[in-house]
Order: structure tokens, then C-alpha cells, then sequence
């Protein structure tokens, strides 16, 4: 396992302060704990889905330094809404979850249901270069959708049911159960490229493709990113980093997010924050204070000014532990500064992360 040089952190637990950060608060957040979050291509503004039922919309606007969000509409699933994804064109804005469908929702208009599985719909995404949604569900396929057809183009059987998945074409990666990674070049979307058994001996919760299409991340239960080249020949740079951890207690990275101008990524986990890091240089370049409840999900805007992260319970301890009627859910929007997300050079790695 490589080692990280650690950087300034400011990661003093917060018990009770949800927002230790002083990032901008979301007004009128979902009723239950928040599942996605996903901005627009094309402007800010903001979709979440929630275990509420609910895909709501924000528009998020600059008031000299503050940002300010403004909320717009919002959509009903008959079930937990699970997943969310945008089309290229900023117009229409896809959820899918706990009812096993699909919903297109041209904003301002209906939604209408594009998509089906014979169980819960956990990942979707939409592929601009092939005008087709895909989806994973945990049926154990994976299908990819004309929206304007009732039947998928194409169902793809996969080991186990799916939990991740993530899209930089031509590049596909799904996580499964059992701790598959399967690789999938979708300029032949019905083949396999390459399958392999996760670095990670735990669960994988989140993938994410590299922004060159050369490799990807693997996040898991046990604190901890793998990151892995698709050439055999860098094997060398492959390794894998602890995270999301407080002395003896371990916790789930929950989402990976590259930041969409420099490439550097974020990490956010069950421990209630979030990190910044360049695994190029092998640096964690910011590590925020915690929240005092988990991160579930997190993404950027389109040029990476503003970085949107879901404060809520994330089920990680069961039902049991959670009651809707009392907790506390809130969608935060973070400005990072030049120095969390620009990328470092290369320094001595016998640091201490």
C-alpha cells in the first residue's frame, strides 16, 4: 500500500455540528436520507433523490460570496429513489430506484418511466456519444435503453448484482457484490473487456472512471481506495490508500468525485467528511472537518466551483438505528479553494498517511 503525504487538516470530530465547514446550507432539504446528488452539464443546478420518494431540483445562484439555492420542483417515485444522472444537454434529468424504473424528466414538463428491472435499480447513466441510458440494477443485468423505445437495446448479464458504476466513454467500470470490477469498452458494449477481482479485500460501495479513460478508483467498506490502470504495462502505479478512518474505527467511502477541470479527486465517507487528494503525486491536499453524521453522496458542478455533499444517515448500521421522523438531513455546498483541488508536484512519500 502506497502512502499518502498528509497535508493540513482541520479534522477535529464534531459530535453535534453538522456543518463544521461553513459550507452554504440547501434550503428545504428531502424529508429522509439523500441517495444522489447530480448537477447539471450545463448550469448549477442541483438534483437530489432521496429514500423519501423524491427527485428534487435546486437552483443554486452566486450572491456576492455566498451561494444561495433556490428550490425549483420536485418528481414522486412510488419507492426509495436511489440514483440520478442528467443528459448532455442540461434539459432533462433521469431517477431510478426502489420501484424498479426509470423515470425522464424534461424539466418543466412530466416525468414519463423509460426503464425497467425486475428489482431495484441501483446505478444510472446516460452516454451522450451513444444516446443511450444505461442501467444496473440489482437483478444482476444491466441494460441499455433507447428512450424512446418501451424494450432495452440490449441486456447485459452480470456475476452479481450491482452496486457502482461509472462512465467516461469509451470507458464503462461496474462494481458487483462478490467484488467484481468488470470493464466494459462501449464501443463494443456487449462484450466484456476485461474482469478483474477488486485490490480491496471488502465490499466495493463506489467506482469511478479516471477523466482519461485510462483507469479507474474503487472505493469500499473498510476506508480504503484502490487505483487501477487498464494497461498492464503500469501495473507499477497501481496501489492502494487508507481513508475514512479514526484511530481503531474503519468507515465506508461512500463517493468519488474527480474534479472536472484539474483531476484531482475527492473522497467523502461514513465518518462524516470529505478529502481532498491527487493521486498522481500521491498527496492528500485537503482533509475537511467531520460532520456528525455520514456522508452518503457527493458530486462537482460543471467547472468544479462548487463542490455539493449530502449530510444524512446512510444505512450503514440497518433500519434499526434510523428514524425518519427525528433525523436530520442536509445538502451543503462547498467553494473549494485553488489549493484543496490543484494538483501538486511530486514530493518525498515517506510521510505519515
Amino acid at each position: 500500500m502506497s502512502k499518502f503525504m498528509a497535508a493540513p487538516n482541520a479534522n477535529a470530530n464534531s459530535t453535534s455540528n453538522p456543518n463544521p465547514n461553513n459550507s452554504f446550507e440547501v434550503a428545504q432539504p428531502p424529508n429522509d436520507s439523500i441517495s444522489s446528488l447530480s448537477f447539471s452539464p450545463k448550469s448549477n443546478i442541483l438534483v437530489a433523490t432521496s429514500w423519501d420518494n423524491q427527485v428534487r431540483c435546486w437552483e443554486i445562484q452566486q450572491s456576492g460570496t455566498n451561494l444561495v439555492s433556490q428550490p425549483q420542483a420536485a418528481i414522486s417515485h412510488d419507492h426509495p429513489v436511489l440514483c440520478s444522472t442528467w443528459k448532455e444537454d442540461g434539459t432533462t434529468v433521469f431517477s431510478g430506484g426502489c420501484d424498479k424504473q426509470v423515470k425522464m424528466w424534461p424539466l418543466g414538463g412530466q416525468p414519463v418511466t423509460v426503464a425497467v428491472h425486475d428489482a431495484p435499480i441501483k446505478e444510472i447513466a446516460w452516454i451522450p456519444e451513444m444516446s443511450l441510458l444505461v442501467t444496473g440494477s440489482l437483478d444482476k443485468t444491466m441494460k441499455y435503453w433507447d428512450v424512446r423505445q418501451p424494450n432495452p437495446v440490449h441486456t447485459q448479464q452480470l456475476p452479481e448484482r450491482c452496486y457502482a458504476l461509472s462512465v467516461r466513454y469509451p470507458l464503462m467500470v461496474v462494481g458487483t457484490a462478490d467484488r467484481n470490477l468488470i470493464v466494459f469498452n462501449l464501443q463494443n458494449p456487449q462484450t466484456e473487456f476485461k474482469r478483474i477481482l477488486s485490490p480491496l479485500k471488502y465490499q466495493t460501495r463506489c467506482v469511478a472512471a479516471f477523466p482519461d479513460q485510462q483507469g479507474f478508483l474503487v472505493g469500499s467498506i473498510e476506508g480504503r481506495v484502490g487505483v487501477h490502470h487498464l494497461d498492464e504495462k503500469q501495473n507499477d502505479k497501481n496501489f492502494t490508500f487508507k481513508c475514512h478512518r479514526e484511530g481503531t474505527r474503519i468507515y465506508s467511502v461512500n463517493s468519488l468525485n474527480f474534479h472536472p477541470v484539474h483531476h484531482t479527486l475527492t473522497t467523502a465517507g461514513s465518518d462524516g467528511s470529505f478529502t481532498f487528494w491527487d493521486k498522481d503525486s500521491k498527496q492528500r491536499l485537503k482533509e475537511m472537518s467531520r460532520c456528525n453524521q455520514p456522508i452518503p453522496c457527493s458530486t462537482f458542478n460543471n467547472d468544479g466551483s462548487i463542490f455539493a455533499y449530502a449530510v444524512c444517515y446512510d444505512w450503514g448500521k440497518g433500519a434499526e438505528k434510523h428514524n425518519p421522523d427525528t433525523a436530520k438531513n442536509y445538502i451543503f455546498l462547498h467553494v473549494p479553494q485553488e489549493a484543496e483541488v490543484k494538483r501538486k508536484p511530486r514530493v518525498n512519500t515517506g510521510g505519515n498517511r
